[in-house]
């Protein structure tokens, strides 16, 4: 694996989301009122016949009493993975996208680790990877990388509420993005991203994908974010992700 060894970007500051019935107003319903309300529901407990149709054998009813039931809202494909790290702090959009701080880094969301290491030739050492298994990017494999103590291990299942590294404040802070598929290395040194190592130019736009993500999430800006990006952003990669985490 190329050195990653680079500059970090100047750090910026984090910038951080029943019906009413009569009986419920203390008068008493009438007996008209009690008449209509049972001939909602037939005895067989299928609904009443509206009014005006051949099998209605009364007069219109009145609206059910009963409170309305609202579905939940689907679960988030993916969530923030820093969630839970106070303090936040953005840094360089790179081969990914670097961050400091110290606390639980949490997967995207359903995946399989990959790969897990402290001895990878990245700063810190730390390294992590992990392919998807759900949403728009199932099947793209993600890195975590330098000052990461993992917590998992290589064929483990994961959710987005599984802890897989804690980040440590070991000057270097940590480093997510795109990785090959192999877990090799970052995706942005493959030719089809540019061939861009450790060493730049930056921001690569593969880089930039995964901070478009990112802000789709809820994390911070990254620095840079407004920079002309270098490289390719290979096929297979959604390039909408507001759109694409709603799909």
């Amino acid at each position: 694996m190329l050195n990653a060894s680079r500059r970090r970007g100047d750090q910026g500051n984090c910038g951080f989301f029943t019906g009413r019935t009569q009986a419920d107003s203390g008068e008493s319903p009438s007996e008209d009122a009690i008449r209509a309300n049972n001939s909602d529901v037939l005895g067989d407990g299928s609904l009443g016949a509206p009014a005006g149709s051949p099998s209605a054998s009364g007069p219109a009813t009145h609206a059910s009493h009963k409170p309305r039931h609202h579905h939940a809202a689907p679960a988030a494909i993916y969530k923030n993975p820093f969630r839970a790290i106070p303090g936040l702090i953005p840094e360089r959009i790179d081969q990914g996208v670097d961050f400091g701080g110290t606390g639980p880094v949490y997967a995207l969301g359903d995946a399989v680790i990959t790969g897990v290491t402290t001895s990878a030739g990245w700063p810190g050492g730390g390294w992590i990877t992990y392919t998807l298994s759900e949403g728009p990017a199932r099947g793209l494999t993600v890195f975590v990388a330098e000052d990461v103590t993992p917590t998992v291990s290589v064929g483990q299942h994961v959710t987005s509420d599984t802890v897989i590294a804690h980040m440590y404040d070991g000057g270097d802070g940590i480093e997510i993005g795109w990785a090959m598929a192999s877990g090799f290395t970052a995706e942005s040194q493959m030719a089809e991203a540019g061939g861009i190592s450790g060493y730049g130019p930056f921001p690569t736009e593969i880089g930039m994908n995964f901070e478009e993500l990112l802000q789709a999430l809820g994390v911070p800006a990254g620095y840079g974010r407004n920079d002309a990006t270098n490289g390719l952003l290979p096929s297979g990669y959604p390039t909408d992700w507001p759109k694409a985490l709603k799909s």
